[in-house]
C-alpha cells in the first residue's frame, strides 16, 4: 500500500487573491516582514498496489484529470510505502 502526499501550487504567474488576502491580514497584524504568500492544497491519497511504478503513473493521471487544474496549478508528489 502507498501514501500519495500531493501539493498542488498555482503556477507563478496566476494571481493569487487568497493568497494576498492573507498577505495584507498579516500586515495588519503586524508581520511587516512578510513580502509574499501563495496559497496551494495539500492531499493525502492512499493508494493499493505492489507495483511502485503503476501507482506512480495512476498518481499523475489523477493529478492531471481531477485534482489540478494544469492550465493554471502545478503539482508534485511524494510516494510513500505504508503498512496495510
Amino acid at each position: 500500500m502507498f501514501l500519495a502526499k500531493i501539493h498542488v501550487t498555482l503556477k507563478p504567474g496566476v494571481l493569487d487573491p487568497q493568497g494576498s488576502a492573507v498577505e495584507k491580514a498579516l500586515h495588519a497584524l503586524e508581520y511587516n516582514n512578510v513580502r509574499d504568500v501563495r496559497i496551494g492544497k495539500y492531499m493525502e491519497v492512499r493508494l493499493e498496489g505492489a507495483d511502485r511504478v503503476r501507482v506512480e503513473e495512476e498518481v499523475h493521471e489523477m493529478c492531471r484529470r481531477l485534482l489540478s487544474n494544469p492550465v493554471i496549478e502545478n503539482y508534485e508528489f511524494q510516494l510513500v510505502e505504508v503498512a496495510s
